[in-house]
């Protein structure tokens, strides 16, 4: 999730029209080792709420990102056009209450293998706050309601288990839900997870045995295992020192990571001991990054412009093997 504070009320309402533009590649920081030849893929438009939150990757190249100001979920193809695949219902009383924020935003997204995407709607109502499904050529349905109360935000999926788990950044929980749909479960209420002032947990992913989940406010990335019986094990933090961090992307060496500082406009590399460093900057053309992901060599990492007000963007990187 993102830095807020200085977001104009202007804002809140708009609606999107999606476009997007692929431009010349934007030079490389000197920070930017081990990734390389960072360029600005797609530009986003910040009048038209093209705010992207986060991201899931298709095998064909595609990228499926939420538009969190818009309440859209769309489509960016590998030449950078987007299409927009749904906008979600916006709340009779206008998202006034959404916890945090104020306005209604979709937060995480994930995709299954055979196509179904699962995406986080929070908009501070009972009747729309929770786990959403839309199938391919299909329509967005709520599948599990979660507590209006609270800012559901990162979500993954087990596929082996058919569990996603879901971060909440206000109740410091991480939810459990079927993907069939049904009632949700807090799997865990470390304290760990609890804001600090503003946001708690945030990105998560599932990874070698453990859900793994950012604290934006705190900076530390949490792992917290998965017990034979399913139940949450005793967290551990990982990393720390980096106020501000959002969503992250495991490398495939490792517990070795990628993440998103939203505040501080940089991707750090986060090693398996918790040591880290800076591999993009703003340098790069990074404006508030939220999200991250890989396909093989290549880097996805999407930028919403919270705080900076300009060019909220998708850049792709290269991957040093």
């Amino acid at each position: 999730m993102f830095k807020k504070l200085s977001i104009s009320a202007a804002a809140v309402g708009v609606l999107v029209a999606a476009a997007a533009t692929v431009l010349n590649p934007a030079p490389a920081s000197a920070a930017s080792a081990p990734l390389s030849d960072a360029r600005i893929a797609a530009h986003f438009d910040l009048s038209q709420g093209q705010t992207p939150e986060n991201v899931a990757l298709t095998p064909g190249g595609r990228a499926y990102v939420t538009f969190a100001k818009a309440r859209q979920i769309a489509e960016v193809s590998p030449k950078g056009a987007v299409r927009v695949l749904a906008t979600l219902p916006e709340p009779a009383d206008g998202g006034v209450h959404t916890p945090a924020l104020g306005f209604p935003l979709t937060v995480g997204i994930t995709r299954a293998h055979d196509g179904t995407l699962y995406f986080l709607y929070a908009t501070g109502t009972a009747d729309l706050t929770g786990v959403w499904r839309m199938r391919p050529g299909g329509r967005p349905e709520r599948i599990a309601a979660l507590p209006a109360d609270g800012l559901p935000n990162g979500l993954a999926l087990d596929a082996r288990t058919h569990t996603l788990y879901v971060a909440d950044s206000v109740l410091g929980t991480i939810w459990t839900v079927p993907t069939t749909g049904g009632t949700a479960t807090a799997w865990s209420t470390t304290h760990d997870l609890a804001p600090d002032g503003f946001l708690g947990a945030n990105g998560l992913k599932v990874h070698n045995g453990a859900v793994w989940v950012t604290n934006f406010d705190r900076g530390t990335v949490l792992r917290v295992p998965v017990l034979r019986d399913g139940r949450a094990g005793q967290a551990q933090t990982r990393a720390d020192g980096m106020p501000g961090i959002d969503d992250f992307a495991f490398t495939g060496r490792g517990d070795q990571l990628l993440a998103a500082l939203d505040g501080a406009n940089e991707v750090a590399l986060v090693q398996g001991d918790g040591s880290h460093s800076t591999v993009l900057s703003s340098a790069d053309g990074l404006q508030n990054p939220t999200s991250i992901a890989l396909r093989g060599d290549t880097v996805y990492v999407l930028s919403a412009a919270w705080n900076t007000a300009h060019d909220p963007n998708l850049m792709l990187a290269h991957r040093a093997r």
